[in-house]
């Protein structure tokens, strides 16, 4: 198990569990994180997933895909740190990742 830790556009802190090997996405989805959508389920074709990741662990993900790069230049309020967490993989040394959710998925 890894913990994420979402931090609401308000400032509210959630802590989560979540499996090794799951995606980011799915953790704000069982543990009803607000701000994450998912319509597309993780297939990378939404969107709304969006999310702001902490400077400290920018370094520890993987690259972005061409897919994810398309989707989020046309998504809202877009920063250098951005990403879909449905493309985020849970390892284990991503355990206590700091995620950002915006104001808006749409």
């Amino acid at each position: 198990m890894a913990k994420i830790v979402f931090i609401e556009h308000n400032g509210t802190q959630r802590d989560v569990e979540a499996g090794v090997g799951s995606t980011v996405m799915q953790a704000a989805l069982d543990n009803l994180v607000p701000g994450i959508v998912g319509d597309c389920g993780g297939a990378c074709s939404c969107a709304t997933c969006h999310t702001y990741v902490d400077a400290a662990w920018l370094a520890k993900l993987p690259p972005m895909s061409e897919e994810e790069k398309m989707l989020l230049e046309g998504s809202l309020s877009v920063e250098e740190n951005s990403r879909l967490c449905c493309q985020i993989r849970i390892t284990g040394e991503l355990d206590g990742l700091v995620l950002r959710t915006p104001a808006s998925q749409f």
